[in-house]
């Protein structure tokens, strides 16, 4: 009856555990990926600007020298290169977890029991050698080697460790992204700080006209053509000038230290060109297909690395719902006198165990896992569509904002040249009382904020050469 009853429970235990292994939670799947278009607009180049290294891409050798520094230095960078050494570590810790496991053991003690026990006294009538009784207090030696391995019958340990493969090459794209970001930040900034110097040489260039025109006035006053009037107005220009040269200045000293700060060093001066910024050349940009992105972007090639590493973990996760085997054995020696320790067999000591564990009740920790992951999975998906559609909408802005601001500055460059023109033109009819004073004024003021925004348009345009470099996926080569 006994046997019969062990029998219908062992029967029902496997019943339960086929029905909870069979009976997973079918989550929702997610839709297909959004086709990437096939072009940018009217754009249809198959050559792609982004596979030029950056070394080629960037020729000024003073920026080159600063980027150089930068991807040796940056605090930032070196923080994730460690972060991809610890995700290197995990892929070895993955793959030991599905390899034997061996440990060797080596132990002594002593052991004295009371004689009026039943182990006692049945020690003190048993003899281990004629005429000899046991030892008192018995001695314990031990030597022993002992294993373990979880057999991986539904991959779930494979899978783990594909996952964290899939995880490593994510954080190998992360890091290609920062080096891009930090190209083009360096690039950017040191663009920026060339514009300032040239402004600055601009508004000195501008205030030595303001005083000659000053002079100018002060003598049109002597000769009563003009009054005071006249002479504090152009004074005061040239005292609001010049107290914008120091504003300059500190820009010029922020934005080296930003550079410094990128370049993971203390303050100091960051040499660089010091020719005619406004005579730089932007380089032509060839957009090539949309579906380049793919390969050339660091951050989608990352989002999809995390996208395969959650779809794998899906997979660990379900495979918590079956039984796991483990095999355990040991293998020594073992006795009471040192001497008796490497008898064999008579102190040898050997064992095999199979041990078959699966869920059987309460598996709501299972599930809530199994279900966070298939979350995870819909979520990375999500993200990888967002960082394609938004690397997307990135290009065509930039290819947009390229055509734009080419048409503007064209427009600023006749707008300067008409305005400083005008400059000697209002001189020359004040001076002959054709023009008042606030003429001269006016028109020395609009040429000093024509030049300024040529300035301007020039580093957005530099500025958006490089974010374009930076959006079609270069300067991480």
């Amino acid at each position: 009856m006994n046997r019969n009853k062990l029998k219908y429970t062992a029967g029902l235990l496997l019943l339960l555990w086929f029905y909870n292994a069979c009976n997973v939670p079918n989550l929702s799947r997610t839709s297909a990926l959004k086709p990437i278009p096939m072009s940018y607009g009217n754009t249809n180049d198959s050559i792609n600007s982004a596979t030029i290294k950056w070394r080629a891409f960037f020729k000024d050798p003073y920026l080159v020298t600063l980027i150089d520094s930068a991807l040796i230095n940056n605090q930032e960078l070196n923080i994730i290169l460690q972060e991809i050494k610890i995700a290197r570590n995990e892929i070895k810790a993955r793959k030991g977890e599905y390899l034997p496991f061996v440990s060797g053991n080596a132990g002594t003690g002593l052991d004295k029991v009371g004689r009026y026990t039943s182990r006692g006294a049945n020690d003190a009538n048993t003899d281990v050698m004629p005429g000899k009784a046991f030892p008192e207090p018995l001695g314990d030696y031990l030597i022993s080697a002992k294993a373990s391995w979880e057999l991986d019958i539904w991959k779930k340990l494979r899978n783990a460790k594909k996952s964290a493969v899939y995880k490593f090459l994510a954080t190998e794209d992360g890091k290609n992204f920062m080096v891009t970001n930090l190209v083009s930040e360096i690039a950017r900034a040191y663009y920026e700080l060339r514009a300032l110097d040239n402004q600055l040489i601009i508004l000195n260039s501008n205030i030595d006209i303001q005083k000659n025109a000053l002079e100018i006035v002060k003598l049109e006053k002597i000769s009563a053509k003009v009054t005071e009037l006249a002479v504090k107005k152009f004074e005061a220009e040239v005292l609001k000038n010049q107290s914008r040269v120091y504003y300059i200045q500190q820009s010029i000293v922020e934005t080296e230290n930003r550079i410094n700060f990128l370049l993971g060093r203390f303050p100091q001066p960051v040499l660089r060109d010091t020719t005619q910024f406004i005579d730089i050349v932007p380089d032509s940009i060839l957009s090539g297909l949309p579906a380049q992105l793919l390969s050339n972007r660091p951050d989608i090639r990352q989002s999809e690395m995390n996208l395969m590493a959650s779809k794998i973990d899906v997979k660990v996760a379900r495979a918590n719902f079956f039984p796991s085997l483990k095999l355990t054995t040991g293998i020594g020696y073992q006795a009471f006198n040192p001497k008796f320790l490497l008898s064999s067999p008579e102190s040898m000591l050997y064992n095999i165990a199979g041990d078959l564990i699966a869920p059987l009740v309460n598996r709501n920790a299972i599930k809530a896992n199994y279900m966070s992951a298939n979350s995870k999975q819909i979520q990375s998906l999500y993200n990888y569509e967002q960082t394609i559609l938004k690397a997307y909408i990135e290009v065509v802005n930039q290819l947009s904002n390229i055509s734009n601001l080419n048409k503007s500055y064209e427009l600023k460059v006749k707008q300067v040249q008409a305005l400083t023109q005008s400059i000697d033109i209002s001189t020359i009819l004040f001076r002959s009382a054709r023009a008042d004073y606030m003429e001269v004024l006016m028109t020395q003021r609009d040429a000093l904020d024509s030049r300024f925004e040529l300035i301007d348009t020039k580093l957005q345009q530099m500025t958006a050469t490089v974010q374009i470099y930076t959006a079609l996926g270069g300067g991480w080569r």
